[in-house]
């Protein structure tokens, strides 16, 4: 899953500060469903990177059955933690 088809597909903006309060919410919702409804690993990954980054992804333990998926979350989130401030 690329990033820019995630916006479009969840906010209908290539851009989330021009994203109105009301279709953030509602776009971040219907990412949350997806998430709860995909199997594949690599686009559950996708998916909960994109909650996490806005703030909204479930704890590790609920989003990840697998140890080493919640492993590379981890590193995910020590990664962007390194990056600094966005």
């Amino acid at each position: 899953m690329e990033f820019d088809d995630l916006l479009r597909r969840y906010f209908a903006a290539d851009d989330l500060a021009a994203v109105r309060p009301e279709a953030l919410a509602a776009g971040i919702e219907r990412c949350q469903v997806d998430l709860g409804l995909e199997r594949d690993p690599g686009k559950r990954f996708a998916l909960w990177a994109l909650l996490h980054m806005l703030g909204a992804a479930p704890d590790l333990d609920v989003a990840f059955e697998d140890e080493g998926e919640r492993e590379a979350a981890r590193n995910f989130m020590d990664l962007l933690d390194a990056a600094g401030p966005r």
